[in-house]
């Protein structure tokens, strides 16, 4: 019987590597955050903030609102403040459809 190992996950995210998940700057990480009440990061001693997954799913809704759907900064509140889990249903079916598109695009390559 092999062992194998479990993969080890991290608990708590940096700003960088949160920012550089969606290619944006930290700056702007640290304006959402003061702009969106969803964006709420632990802070260790040092003052340095720790974002968990549940952090990273609620700064992705926000790049989905700003960057991808073209929403300002009032119309992505006023999305998130009237139902915020139909958002995410939303993005989610949105991030769907982009996959199935990818993979259609690629086998009607092949096809060629």
């Amino acid at each position: 019987m092999a062992y194998k190992e479990k993969e080890i996950e991290k608990i708590y995210y940096s700003i960088g590597e949160v920012a550089e998940q969606f290619n944006v700057a930290p700056s702007l990480i640290r304006f959402w955050e003061s702009e969106f009440d969803l964006i709420q990061p632990k802070k260790n001693r040092k003052g340095n903030r720790q974002f968990t997954k549940e952090d990273i799913e609620n700064v992705r809704t926000i790049y989905h609102l700003v960057k991808q759907k073209g929403f300002t900064l009032q119309g992505a509140k006023e999305m998130l403040k009237n139902d915020t889990q139909a958002v995410r249903d939303k993005m989610e079916m949105y991030e769907s459809l982009k996959k199935i598109r990818q993979f259609l695009v690629e086998v009607r390559e092949k096809l060629q």
